[in-house]
């Protein structure tokens, strides 16, 4: 009995433990990949605008490629829209809410279960017969536990996938060129 009792004080004191270094934690998340491409933003803007576009090079995309794909709204800039469910990659949506033409866009990503949406950012830089594509994520994990816990190490996660997805893109374009 002892040592039942015992092992119910240690299990609790980790909880209790582990609870409050999650309360510690930032609430804030972010995530930030470049990449160069020798195409002009121009070239660029169209498959990154187009929610279509981006199975084509979007890791996440490739990872499930019977992931179930609803497109919403307009086919192209701001207000376009997409829902998908997939067993691997996880249920979400996105939209792209600014657009400034071959210059930037700006969406709000949302996945069932993560609480708040995250908000991304892609900006292209003309660098003369480069561009330079910064794609950006940020979020903020307040009211939701267990996201906060995961919040610390949303750069290491979700980076190696923007790496993957500004690849895939780069190696598209450059291609086609």
């Amino acid at each position: 009995m002892k040592l039942i009792k015992l092992g119910a004080i240690i299990i609790t004191s980790i909880i209790v433990f582990l609870i409050g270094i999650a309360y510690l934690l930032p609430n804030e998340y972010g995530v930030t990949r470049s990449i160069m491409i020798k195409a002009s933003p121009e070239k660029i803007f169209p498959y990154l605008v187009t929610p279509k576009e981006w199975t084509k090079w979007s890791v996440w995309n490739q990872r499930d490629p019977n992931m179930l794909m609803t497109y919403n709204g307009i086919p192209s800039g701001q207000g376009a829209s997409w829902t998908w469910q997939s067993k691997s990659q996880g249920n979400g949506s996105m939209t792209f809410t600014q657009i400034a033409e071959n210059v930037s866009i700006k969406y709000e990503l949302q996945f069932e279960g993560m609480g708040k949406a995250s908000i991304g950012t892609l900006m292209l830089e003309n660098k003369g017969e480069m561009t330079e594509l910064t794609w950006t994520m940020t979020g903020n994990s307040q009211g939701n536990f267990m996201m906060k816990l995961f919040a610390p190490f949303m750069n290491q996660m979700v980076g190696p996938d923007f790496e993957a997805g500004l690849t895939s893109l780069k190696t598209l374009l450059e291609k086609s060129n």
